[in-house]
């Protein structure tokens, strides 16, 4: 399941965004990336452990974390640290797969899903389509600012090459609760559902109840905790 996904409307809240990490240090991004995915990487990687990186890290995870889609599709369990990469120049991040466990911090997060938010406009850049492969097709993402794009980090996907400008973007990974990416996308079909449900039936209704029973029971047997 790929979706993309309103996560900062407010268009005073990017441009602060965009101006505190204007402030932000940077190193090469092969640092944050495994050997294999070092060899297709070319970009740049904030320094996130100082104050002004602290500082955005605060302000960012809460508008993703409390989102009503995010969720509902990924029924997060913890979050890893969120980066901030900025590519041009012609670079790009060629084909890979993220780390199946990720220790940052030193705690251990399983990346069942990974997110990119998008900081940058899409008339600021040229190319740096995510691109993700999926079985027999592939999706491509360069959405607007403020805009994120939720997806199977059990995916191959890669960055398009910034042939003019540049793009920043916030990515990180989530553990969810479900492990299973089929079992997550049937409890956001019904979610959607009790939601388009509840414009028209009583809350107390039978039918509402026994949604909310089934989706209830759903997460006890299929949840991880």
């Amino acid at each position: 399941m790929i979706l993309t996904i309103s996560a900062i409307e407010d268009e005073a809240k990017l441009a602060f965004l965009r101006r505190r990490i204007d402030a932000l240090d940077w190193r090469d991004g092969k640092a944050t990336a495994g050997k294999v995915a070092a060899a297709v990487k070319q970009n740049q990687q904030a320094v996130m452990t100082g104050t002004v990186g602290q500082e955005i890290q605060e302000q960012i995870l809460p508008l993703i974390s409390k989102n009503s889609v995010v969720k509902a599709a990924a029924r997060p369990r913890q979050f890893t640290p969120l980066m901030i990469s900025k590519t041009g120049d012609g670079g790009h991040y060629g084909p890979h797969v993220d780390n199946a466990i990720m220790a940052p911090n030193g705690t251990r997060v399983r990346t069942d899903i990974a997110f990119t938010l998008f900081l940058s406009d899409p008339n600021e850049y040229e190319g740096g389509e995510l691109a993700i492969h999926t079985a027999g097709m592939m999706s491509e993402a360069k959405p607007n600012a403020g805009q994120l794009v939720l997806y199977p980090a059990t995916s191959i996907h890669e960055v398009r090459p910034v042939t003019d400008g540049e793009r920043i973007v916030c990515v990180g990974w989530i553990e969810s609760l479900v492990p299973d990416q089929a079992q997550r996308e049937m409890l956001f079909d019904l979610e959607n559902l009790r939601v388009s449900l509840r414009q028209s039936l009583d809350p107390n209704s039978i039918e509402l109840l026994t949604l909310d029973k089934n989706i209830a029971n759903l997460l006890r047997m299929w949840s991880v905790t």
